[in-house]
This record gives C-alpha cells, structure tokens and sequence, in this order.
C-alpha cells in the first residue's frame, strides 16, 4: 500500500486486543541487573539499567526520567546484536524510573526482542 509507514504502535493494535480482564497484552520479564539502555530525548542522553521488558515496551531505572508523553529512542544489547526503537514515556515513578511502551521497531529489532523473549520465558 503506497505511503504505508511500519509504525509499530499500529501493527500491535491490529495484532492483539488488549485484555478486558486488567492483564497485560505482553509477559513482562524483569532484569534486576546486567541489562543496560540507552535512551535520547527530552535535550538528554543516558544510559540506564533495565528493569523489565516485554514486546510492548520496557521499564528504565533512571532517577530523575523525563515527564509522560515525551519521546525518546533507544538502543540495547541483546544476544544477536543491538535493537534500536522508538517510544513514549507513558508512566514515571519519581525517583525509580520510567514506562517506555514502543512506538517504532523495526524487523530486524522485533525479531531480536522476540528470540530473547521467548528464550527468557522458558
């Protein structure tokens, strides 16, 4: 379809409903340590310790995060190489971090996050 963009956002609105039951629509796996992010936007660039992550999105620990509704890109390692997205900051927790859900990942870096997904869910 011309003029068709790869928004991430919109391919996990056609893919999944949302649960009515309050579940979440991704498992979450939480990283308490060796997983690092980098993070740019808001005239900032940092790089954070991960807390939790999931398809939809990932949870940085960052003491001071930008507010709700700012964008940022992102980039971390994972086993295969290194995933670049987008986001938006959709929740903050003061002093513990911040809610990114994704808006752009590309093929190549949801079929990265997909591997260590399913790898970490066993």
């Amino acid at each position: 379809m011309p003029g068709k963009t790869t928004d991430f956002a919109s391919t996990l609105s056609e893919a999944a409903e949302k649960p009515s039951t309050g579940e979440r629509r991704y498992q979450r796996i939480a990283l308490p340590k060796g997983m690092w992010a980098a993070w740019y936007g808001a005239s900032d660039h940092q790089i954070s310790r991960v807390g939790t992550l999931s398809m939809g999105g990932i949870f940085i620990c960052a003491p001071a995060p930008p507010p709700v509704g700012t964008k940022l890109k992102l980039a971390f390692e994972v086993p295969g190489g290194e995933i670049q997205a987008e986001g938006i900051v959709r929740n903050v927790e003061a002093g513990k971090g911040m809610g990114i859900q994704f808006t752009r990942l590309g093929p190549k870096d949801r079929v990265l996050l997909q591997r260590l997904m399913t790898r970490l869910l066993r």
